[in-house]
């Protein structure tokens, strides 16, 4: 279990490797994981780069990035303005601040340490990743207030799954709820709508949510699992090649969990992230007005954590 630094299209890139796992990070590109790979069945879970990898820098729109791999959204998802004192009125970009600039990476050994500090609103955000097992990714998060004031942010794990038709999406038995936060052509409703999972229509049993679609039915979702988890875990799982991935946090400290769904109706991508989560429906005001937000008091510090492992084959 080690690190080590390489290079990747002209980019300083981090390579993790164990017996079953390879993983890689940008640390130049907010430090955005591009591979995933199951090294025992040669799998890639993360989605390609439809061009070359890079984006328009700081405040662009996540829309003109590359569209895949794994990067960090925080401290908000949808652009808002953050609704309290003293940063009243501060716009955060869209899908955030930190995964459109340069983050510091270091590697100790068997650790690699990923740390960035916000350019609008005052903080440090660090993450080191570990080998928990051969097979389990550990990530540690840790946010620090480099300020007096309470600090509220919203944080998603967002990871673009590589998948096919006909993958299982593995949430907690009694999750039977979501909230809409967008929908292709108002498919499943507008923003806010409640539907039921996995049939959000009784009339409509083909509209099943828990199996990923085709490229061609060109739709594409996010939705948010309502009520308390009774368990911090999602998974994917690929019945024809008999594996899968899955996701284990904490759901103390990360009480989210929301599904990107794009089967072709968003950009012409296709791909499907399964997104853990410290704050509901994708704006950090509209969390904070409802109560919906982590917050870290003034000097303090909020941390968290989150492990990807390979599924078995079911028998």
């Amino acid at each position: 279990m080690s690190w080590t630094p390489h290079q990747i299209n002209g980019f300083n890139a981090w390579m993790g490797r164990t017996s079953a796992m390879e993983v890689t990070l940008l640390p130049e590109l907010g430090s955005k994981m591009v591979s995933l790979c199951n090294r025992l069945t040669g799998r890639e879970w993360l989605a390609p780069a439809d061009g070359p990898l890079g984006n328009r820098g700081y405040a662009s729109s996540f829309a003109d990035s590359d569209g895949n791999g794994w990067d960090e959204m925080f401290p908000t998802i949808n652009v808002c303005r953050y609704p309290e004192h003293p940063w009243r009125g501060t716009e955060l970009p869209d899908h955030g601040e930190v995964w459109s600039i340069p983050w510091k990476a270091e590697g100790h050994g068997d650790r690699l340490s990923c740390i960035v500090h916000g350019v609008r609103m005052p903080y440090r955000l660090e993450k080191t990743y570990s080998f928990a097992a051969e097979d389990r990714l550990r990530i540690d998060y840790q946010v620090t207030n480099l300020s007096p004031f309470p600090f509220a942010f919203l944080w998603a794990a967002h990871p673009l799954l590589r998948v096919g038709e006909g993958m299982q999406i593995i949430v907690p038995e009694r999750l039977s709820e979501i909230a809409i936060s967008y929908s292709e052509r108002d498919r499943l409703g507008k923003r806010g709508d409640l539907r039921a999972w996995p049939l959000p229509f009784s009339n409509q049993p083909e509209c099943r949510l828990d199996r990923t679609g085709r490229r061609e039915e060109r739709t594409a979702e996010k939705f948010y699992f309502t009520g308390e988890l009774p368990e911090g875990k999602a998974s994917v799982y690929d019945p024809v090649k008999r594996e899968g991935i899955t996701f284990t946090f904490s759901k103390e400290k990360v009480p989210y969990l929301s599904v990107w769904a794009n089967y072709g109706g968003y950009q012409g991508q296709y791909h499907l992230a399964l997104e853990p989560a410290t704050g509901f429906l994708d704006d950090l005001a509209h969390a904070m007005k409802r109560n919906a937000a982590a917050v870290v008091e003034g000097f303090r510090t909020y941390a968290w954590h989150l492990e990807v492992s390979w599924m078995e084959a079911k028998r």
